[in-house]
């Protein structure tokens, strides 16, 4: 019945397409050139100098808003692997680490309740990563920060 009825849609109408690619965030390191990051492994390093903070503080809150989504997304559930699931988001020490427990939460979320509620708590969850149009072969659809004055 459904595939009856997304056949039949009519696709002229559309002005881009009607999925987003969901994609892993870079790396942490992966903006830094490798003599930048050994500079500022030795400058830590140094006898008398201060610790380098190892995340920038909008990179923790990220991280920390996106876990709370996480956590909402799978508290709920009973499943034995609901709880390991929860640990293992506890200890995710990156965006790109939750990125990669989305597939697991909708799994869970969709043994135990439905398709369509792991549906609606993946949207939530999509929204702390970047997207991009998979057909068109450029980067996020969302313009840099430093492109608008």
């Amino acid at each position: 019945m459904l595939s009856h009825l997304h056949a039949t849609r009519s696709t002229a109408g559309r002005t881009r397409s009607a999925r987003l690619e969901i994609c892993p965030p870079e790396r942490l390191q992966g903006g830094r050139h490798w003599l930048a990051r050994v500079k500022g492994w030795l400058a830590a390093s140094w006898p008398g100098s201060e610790p380098m903070p190892t995340v920038r503080p909008e990179r923790s809150k990220a991280l920390s808003a996106a876990r709370e989504d996480f956590f909402s997304a799978v508290a709920d559930l009973q499943l034995p692997a609901a709880a390991a699931l929860l640990d293992r988001i506890e200890f995710a020490r990156s965006m790109r680490e939750l990125w990669h427990l989305r597939a697991e939460v909708f799994a869970l979320v969709s043994l135990e309740r439905d398709q369509l509620e792991a549906d609606r708590r993946l949207a939530t969850l999509n929204r702390h990563f970047p997207t991009r149009s998979p057909r068109s072969g450029f980067g996020s659809l969302a313009a840099p920060k430093d492109m608008w004055p």
